[in-house]
């Protein structure tokens, strides 16, 4: 039974980041799935890349925004966080 790719991410459209990390890393593992299997065009490879990009920067900052916030923990009490 043939596999028939799933369809590339279009560069041309801005899709929203998404609103947590654990959609982020889901997202970001399907489209690494994607890209592993071979079968994407070449220009499908080249959005699938940009928006991996576009997550893994979300991701990141999602993870330092944790880490800062556990650096503000004090007596065992988690001060409060300005997230900007």
């Amino acid at each position: 039974m043939a596999k028939t790719p799933a369809p590339a991410v279009d560069s041309s459209q801005a899709l929203p980041l998404p609103s947590t990390y654990e959609e982020a890393q889901s997202e970001l593992e399907h489209l690494v799935s994607q890209m592993e299997s071979g079968q994407l065009p070449l220009d499908g490879l080249l959005a699938s890349y940009r928006r991996g990009a576009q997550l893994l920067q979300f991701c990141r900052a999602r993870l330092e925004a944790v880490e800062a916030q556990v650096k503000l923990l004090e007596d065992g009490q988690l001060k409060p966080w300005d997230a900007a």
